[in-house]
């Protein structure tokens, strides 16, 4: 496992291509949200960076949430139309737990939902079933009865653990992330960012220690994550993905207290950090490395992955301005 220490990282010299010089990064992901974002993404901007009420945000979402206790009209926006699906619900959590109010009858009756839409093993499909009728990203083959993955499970029980959130269901669905990423052996790399996401807050943590260091091993002995990106020949990416579906240190230590982080030693974690802070756009905004397969989903998209990554940089301490 590669050597970390727990300094702090320090950048190197690096500016991204046709970057104003004299706006801040910061400043220009500010004009992009306010011209691109909807209205979510726009109040979340203003709560993590602008010093902006939680309230706000809170009702943007409940514009998203259905009678059913789940969430649904594109809030994940790679799955349109109005039904609930648990991609939903994992990005309603995310945004509850940024706001510290990932709790209450909201999170119970979202839970009900969540046992409603699992397999009989606790788990969540990541796919709409066939016949859904509605719009999705292709993800694999339509089946009538998707099964549970980790890939759709992980992230949800993760943040449920985090939360403190306890319900009957979670129970299950916590075997079955325990087994799925225990049992990995040749993983893509988004199973593997779904994995971190249910190792880095589920109670038992020695275990989870211990299943974080097998996976890590992993994420190196098959070349899963870029350790430099002024070679990126020298990292295929996985089948079936786009040319630009590259993996980096950071999309996997999305802060620098996950476990993940232990995976890479200071350099590795600094490059990939210089990386994505270059790959800023002269509009401002981050881009897609994941295709959409249409304009909307790919418009709307755009201003979360930009969110994400400046909140992945501040979390490891760099400037925004």
């Amino acid at each position: 496992m590669a050597e970390s220490g727990a300094s702090a990282l320090t950048p190197t010299p690096r500016t991204p291509a046709h970057a104003p010089a004299s706006r801040s990064s910061l400043a220009r992901a500010e004009q992009f949200v306010w011209l691109t974002a909807r209205v979510l993404e726009q109040r979340l901007f203003a709560y993590h960076f602008r010093g902006g009420d939680a309230g706000p945000v809170e009702t943007a979402l409940d514009a998203y949430r259905n009678e059913d206790g789940g969430y649904g009209h594109g809030l994940e926006p790679d799955l349109r139309g109005p039904v609930s699906r648990p991609p939903h619900a994992a990005r309603a959590l995310r945004v509850l737990d940024a706001l510290g109010r990932c709790g209450g009858q909201r999170v119970e009756r979202m839970c009900r939902y969540l046992t409603s839409a699992s397999t009989p093993d606790g788990a969540l499909p990541a796919a709409p079933p066939e016949g859904d009728g509605y719009p999705a990203a292709p993800s694999g083959p339509v089946v009538d009865r998707p099964p549970g993955e980790l890939l759709a499970t992980g992230p949800v029980v993760g943040l449920l653990h985090r939360n403190e959130v306890w319900h009957a269901w979670l129970f299950r669905a916590t075997d079955f992330c325990w087994r799925a990423a225990e049992s990995l052996r040749t993983p893509h790399p988004y199973e593997v960012e779904a994995a971190v996401a249910f190792l880095d807050a589920v109670p038992d943590r020695p275990r989870a220690e211990a299943a974080a260091d097998r996976l890590g091993r992993l994420v190196r002995d098959q070349r899963l994550a870029v350790l430099d990106p002024d070679d990126l020949g020298a990292h295929p990416v996985s089948s079936g993905r786009a040319p630009r579906e590259h993996h980096f240190p950071h999309d996997y230590a999305r802060h620098p207290h996950s476990l993940a982080r232990a995976w890479f030693t200071d350099a590795e974690m600094t490059r990939s950090l210089d990386f994505l802070a270059a790959e800023q756009e002269d509009d401002g905004g981050w881009p897609l490395r994941r295709p959409r397969r249409a304009p909307a989903p790919a418009l709307e998209a755009r201003p979360a992955v930009t969110l994400e990554a400046l909140r992945t940089l501040r979390a490891y301490g760099r400037a925004l301005g």
